[in-house]
């Protein structure tokens, strides 16, 4: 019979591709591993992983396996929570993830609060992407995460927080800077600088005006809105910054002229979390927490 044993010690090896440091991982000894790896193999009359001196390289199959493997172990560990939950004991440790259009800006003003309500719950914070996030919630690597809307999520479930408008980042004296009606097609005349692919906000950004079209491929692509910021302080282009990061603080200090934009299509910021979780009620209560965070920060 197939153990929950040899399932972590599969997506142990799975995760790592070495027999040595999927041992580590389950604190056991290297045999004793390959042994519940190859009693797995026979059981199901299949190999998972190919084997050489070399490397380790999970078979197609094996692949589909350890999948199957992560949502047994998650729902196994959903009991064990479950029960503590309903026993009025909280687990200390959150693991919270967050894009870096978000993470940044509202976490440290909602940590106080989430301290105050929760002394003893200790939070452990990533910042990725939103497709390595949505990845590493669905594997039960994270319990939480932040991230904007729209964007393909599956079956997890969302709390809305809040929506997220922008500002139009210019060097100073640019024709668009206090323009009081920005529409897509004059940021299209304009040299428009983005954050690099993979980043949901270069796709949010575009997606702002239905009259808006994608810069040119030379266009520079950054992987951080400070980046941005120097370059358009530099005088290389134009940018859009998320309201967030402006209340924030992300501008102060540099030479840019800031310029509303009431007219954009504002990004979705949402909580998430894995449907299954016992943990919903308290999740909740979090992005409530969130949500008054977002506000101060609105208030100054």
């Amino acid at each position: 019979m197939t153990t929950l044993r040899q399932l972590r010690f599969l997506v142990a090896l799975s995760d790592t591709l070495n027999f040595s440091r999927a041992a580590e991982i389950c604190h056991v000894t290297q045999p004793t591993l390959s042994s519940g790896i190859k009693e797995l193999e026979d059981q199901l009359g299949v190999p998972l992983a190919e084997r050489s001196k070399q490397a380790v390289m999970m078979t197609p199959l094996g692949v589909e396996i350890t999948r199957r493997a992560r949502v047994v172990l998650n729902d196994v560990a959903d009991i064990a929570a479950l029960a503590q939950e309903h026993a009025g004991q909280v687990r200390a440790d959150l693991r919270l993830g967050a894009i870096p259009t978000i993470g940044p800006f509202l976490v440290p003003r909602a940590l106080p609060l989430l301290r105050q309500r929760w002394p003893d719950q200790h939070i452990f914070l990533r910042e990725e992407l939103t497709e390595t996030l949505v990845e590493g919630l669905i594997a039960g690597r994270l319990d939480l995460i932040l991230i904007a809307l729209p964007h393909p999520t599956g079956a997890i479930a969302t709390e809305m927080l809040f929506e997220d408008g922008y500002q139009l980042a210019t060097p100073l004296g640019h024709v668009l800077a206090e323009d009081p009606a920005v529409t897509g097609a004059k940021l299209a005349q304009a040299k428009l600088l983005l954050l690099e692919k993979g980043h949901c906000l270069q796709r949010h950004a575009l997606q702002a005006y239905r009259d808006m079209a994608a810069p040119a491929g030379d266009a520079f692509a950054a992987t951080s809105l400070p980046t941005l910021m120097s370059m358009v302080e530099e005088g290389l282009g134009i940018t859009l910054l998320p309201q967030l990061a402006v209340d924030a603080g992300i501008a102060r200090g540099h030479d840019l002229a800031l310029t509303p934009m009431p007219g954009a299509c504002p990004r979705r910021v949402v909580l998430a979390w894995r449907a299954t979780s016992p943990h919903a009620d308290r999740f909740r209560q979090i992005a409530a927490i969130f949500r008054q965070a977002r506000a101060s920060l609105a208030a100054g």
